[in-house]
């Protein structure tokens, strides 16, 4: 894996270079108050609480200028394009001016992470003046004086923080391609997601407590089960994003949707004592649009009385429509009350997440469709299957089917070719 590359930018003069000086602990480069007189960009090696990485130095980017200034903007930019990490660096003394929020703009379009970092803060008047700079839209400030030193370790903690959650998921995605079946579990915060990962891997390898956000990490464990290998990845719970507070927690999200994007087969914990909520629904669309099958888990159905079970599950029905035919099993994870049907419904969704179905059946399959309800424009001359997980289907048609037909192709195929809850995807090619 090769070294974290952390780009530190921000218009000219704010104090970059003195900021790398302090960050690696010597001078290697060069520190004068004129305004440009870092041209190139320089990685210099860093190494803090035992993690070594890279922090480049740049020249500043600028929206307009001479040609030399243009040509230094672009070495920002190459640099950024690498970036683990991205430092944009402001200046305190000066306040907040539109270079500044041009260079903001320009740091957060690029998609990689950018920690704020306000310098030249010697005292508490000027720390109570980086607060400023929160209308970049970088996050809270982390403030520093590059030339004395103030606020550089803490800023190194968090660089190496941040850096240490980049290289887990890394290095799971890496872990990814040993052939288990690759399983998220995600939900809202304290919906029970790590007790029944906990009882479903048979040990405590996640923290339990009734505190919403206490998993942080995607925790990945691989099981040898009865129904064959698989990866469990535990996330962090998902709440709306503006309950979402900046830092870890964003993180903790970050990483619960790439186990889904990562994922073969979802499992969508719900607190039956709640039932499905509008923010369960935004997780339901999320997992749709992940492509991967997935289960609805009702936890704590021990704690629903009998008279109300019925309108729970009537929410299932309304807001998880997106999740199609989905299972949904009903489990109190506390007592292990109905988690043994989970690992063959898993077995059963991956075998028909993998599903060929043969072109001659598929083709009888279309023809008896369209004899028992015909087309009101158009026709189905032939089909195939074109992919697996999901299963992807590709018709060749006569003129344009309209899409209430379309639905009842794709049901008709599901129920023919027992696809259960699988996604799967119908394609068009008019001839």
């Amino acid at each position: 894996m090769s070294k974290p590359q952390v780009v530190i930018v921000g218009r000219p003069n704010v104090g970059k270079s003195s900021l790398v000086n302090r960050l690696a602990g010597k001078r290697v480069a060069v520190v004068e108050e004129h305004r440009g007189v870092t041209r190139d960009r320089k990685a210099v090696e860093v190494e803090w609480r035992g993690v070594s990485f890279d922090v480049v130095d740049t020249g500043g980017w600028l929206e307009a200028g001479d040609s030399l200034e243009e040509k230094v903007s672009k070495q920002a930019e190459a640099a950024l394009a690498g970036a683990d990490l991205v430092l944009l660096v402001v200046d305190v003394t000066t306040g907040m001016v539109d270079e500044d929020t041009h260079a903001a703009r320009w740091a957060l379009r690029s998609g990689r992470p950018v920690m704020l970092v306000v310098n030249k803060v010697d005292d508490a008047i000027h720390e109570a003046a980086s607060w400023e700079f929160l209308g970049l839209g970088a996050g809270d400030p982390n403030t520093v004086s590059a030339q004395h030193g103030r606020g550089a370790g803490d800023l190194l903690d968090r660089i190496v923080e941040h850096l240490g959650e980049v290289q887990m998921v890394e290095a799971a995605a890496e872990a990814d391609d040993d052939g288990a079946l690759r399983v998220a579990i995600v939900g809202r915060p304290n919906v029970g997601k790590s007790t029944l990962f906990n009882k479903l891997i048979g040990e405590e390898r996640s923290v339990v407590h009734d505190m919403p956000g206490t998993t942080r990490d995607a925790i990945d464990t691989v099981v040898e089960t009865e129904v064959g290998l698989i990866r469990f990845i535990d996330t962090a719970g998902m709440r709306r994003r503006a309950k979402t507070e900046a830092g870890l927690e964003t993180y903790a999200v970050l990483r619960s949707l790439d186990a889904l994007d990562r994922a073969d087969i979802a499992i969508l914990v719900i607190d039956a004592t709640v039932g499905a909520t509008g923010q369960d629904q935004r997780l339901a669309e999320r997992i749709s649009a992940a492509g991967c099958p997935s289960l609805v888990v009702l936890n704590k159905w021990e704690l629903v009385s009998l008279d109300e079970r019925d309108a729970v599950l009537a929410t299932v029905g309304e807001k998880l429509a997106f999740l199609g035919d989905a299972p949904v099993m009903k489990t109190t994870a506390t007592s292990g009350k109905g988690v043994h049907r989970i690992l063959p419904a898993l077995s059963i969704a991956a075998a028909d997440y993998g599903k060929r179905v043969p072109t001659g059946a598929l083709n009888r399959a279309i023809r008896d469709l369209q004899i028992k309800q015909p087309a009101p424009t158009g026709k189905i001359r032939y089909a195939v299957q074109g992919a697996t997980e999901p299963p992807t289907f590709t018709l060749f048609v006569a003129g344009r089917l309209p899409s209430t037909y379309m639905r009842y192709v794709e049901r008709s195929l599901r129920e023919r070719f027992e696809l259960g809850s699988s996604p799967i995807r119908v394609r068009v090619r008019v001839e």
